[in-house]
């Protein structure tokens, strides 16, 4: 071959290279991500990060094989119907939906792209699937029934602060299953006899001010219910909390990491891990109608013992012995 046509074909190649590497990764299978939390939040990045080792278990790794498109609520449940569609029109492979308003966002979205919820309500009430085992249609994925242990929550607060005769309940009016969560707590109060006062807030404004309300009711305790704006708000309800000297129990571990009394409820690691898993089945060809929902049981009690010296609180020695992590 003469030099010159060397560096001609060489050229050529040099040349289309690019172009072909741009063809291999637009080629790659693309996840949607939607989820109503902030960009950001150290928490709602560490579910992404437990996704992300779903995936690898299935065989997936961003960015090899495999790529997400991120969008993010920041806490406002109205945006998800739009970030939804926008994904939908992309053409995603696979919807990873957290949370049930961005599950429902999704189902609303599409009846055709596979859904991979977490969802802390009834996936089928919410008219995600048509049952556990056989879900039906396009989405499936883990049920962390969290919003569901709200009277065990507010029974490990009372077995805390054992002289408590009133316990304030801060709800968010927006999330799908406010009534269920009302209901049950009030059901929880009634039966173990003492009082509760139900608050709701769903934003920074509405928080203030039920925090404003429980300053003038005086609770001895509160419980901050489950879900994901609460969650995603946690350090401002733990200065809050902190301010007027009032036990605090939440619904995520994050939440006593930061400064929260305790938290109890689901590993939001394990279920995002398990939707990773669910996701990768699903892109080597399973459908979700097949795949029967997962419902996790992995719970976690999370004690803040250096916030209960702070409130000068001691913690039963029973309470403590169930704890699955104490920190100090």
């Amino acid at each position: 071959m003469r030099r010159r046509e060397f560096i001609t074909i060489l050229g050529g190649a040099l040349a289309t290279w690019p172009l072909a590497a741009r063809a291999q990764q637009s080629a790659l299978p693309v996840i949607g991500w939607l989820n109503s939390g902030p960009a950001g939040d150290p928490l709602f990045m560490s579910f992404a990060m437990a996704f992300r080792a779903g995936l690898k278990d299935a065989g997936y790794t961003e960015g090899q094989n495999v790529a997400i498109d991120f969008r993010w609520g920041e806490g406002q449940y109205s945006r998800l119907p739009t970030l939804a569609a926008e994904l939908v029109a992309k053409r995603v492979d696979v919807i990873i939906a957290g949370g049930p308003p961005a599950a429902a966002a999704a189902k609303a979205a599409t009846q055709i792209i596979p859904i991979i919820f977490t969802s802390g309500d009834d996936p089928i009430k919410l008219g995600l699937v048509a049952s556990l085992s056989r879900p039906g249609g396009n989405a499936t994925g883990v049920n962390l029934f969290d919003n569901e242990i709200e009277a065990k929550r507010l029974g490990v607060l009372r077995d805390v602060v054992q002289s408590a005769t009133t316990i304030g309940v801060l709800l968010n009016p927006k999330a799908v299953y406010f009534d269920a969560q009302s209901k049950d707590v009030r059901e929880a109060a009634r039966v173990g006899g003492f009082n509760v006062i139900v608050l709701s807030a769903a934003s920074a404004k509405e928080i203030d001010e039920a925090f404003t309300t429980f300053a003038q009711a005086r609770p001895a305790a509160l419980l901050m219910g489950s879900d994901p704006y609460l969650l995603s708000a946690r350090k401002q309800l733990i200065a809050l909390a902190a301010h007027q000297s009032i036990p605090a129990m939440f619904s995520g571990r994050a939440a006593a990491v930061d400064g929260g009394l305790m938290s109890y409820g689901i590993s939001f690691a394990d279920a995002y891990r398990q939707a990773g898993i669910y996701v990768g089945r699903v892109l080597k060809g399973e459908k979700p109608s097949d795949l029967p929902v997962i419902r996790t049981t992995k719970f976690e009690l999370v004690i803040n013992l250096a916030t209960a010296k702070k409130l000068g609180l001691a913690i039963p020695s029973g309470v403590l012995a169930i704890a699955d992590e104490v920190i100090e």
